[in-house]
């Protein structure tokens, strides 16, 4: 039997919080659905992917793609 794929995730491995809008930089997602996705279906990740950008976009983000330097 093949491994279970792995569930998807807008992640970059940024995971700041804008302090103004609440969002990670990296991502988009709120702190809310960050501690959620894991008990999130297939599905619902999905949805809240694909508004994601618009997001970042209305908040005047951009995602940051890297680690921040230390």
């Amino acid at each position: 039997m093949p491994p279970a794929p792995k569930p998807s995730s807008p992640c970059t491995k940024v995971c700041v919080l804008d302090a103004a809008t609440g969002l990670c930089c990296g991502c988009g997602r709120t702190r809310d659905e960050i501690a959620a996705w894991g008990s999130l279906s297939e599905a619902q990740r999905r949805a809240v992917m694909a508004g994601l950008a618009a997001r970042m976009r209305a908040a005047r983000l951009t995602p940051l793609e890297a680690p921040l330097p230390s």
